[in-house]
């Protein structure tokens, strides 16, 4: 009997992980963790709040990267949009603006997101 119960006790443990797992991930469009750096899956489209957030957090990895002056940092997002995209897609447009900005071509900060949240492109030419 005491084999029984130990072997049951590996099974019913297996079997919570494995309800765990498939719980875990049959969320749609959820945020897929702190590391995932603003990943979503699905065709959920993203809330303006989402997308708001996720720029902030690609703004910032921009910065640490180097890519943009750390001056961006303060800059909140001026506007968010819904735009089409390419083949009729909609996408999300963030645009922050840095009116101190010594080069005027780069005054404007153009971030694009997919309708789910994803960041597609960021620069600033606005296109």
């Amino acid at each position: 009997m005491r084999t029984l119960s130990k072997g049951f006790s590996r099974f019913r443990a297996a079997g919570i992980a494995a309800a765990f797992a498939l719980a875990s991930g049959s969320a749609s469009n959820a945020w897929a963790g702190a590391s995932s750096e603003c990943h979503f899956h699905g065709t959920k489209p993203a809330s303006e709040a989402v997308v708001i957030k996720c720029a902030g957090f690609h703004k910032d990895r921009l910065i640490k990267k180097g890519t943009i002056d750390a001056t961006w940092s303060e800059i909140k997002h001026e506007s968010v949009q819904q735009v089409d995209g390419k083949e009729g897609k909609k996408e999300w447009k963030v645009t922050f603006k840095d009116a101190a900005a010594k080069d005027k071509s780069k005054e404007t900060l153009y971030m694009f997101f997919s309708e789910p949240g994803n960041l597609l492109a960021s620069n600033f030419s606005g296109k």
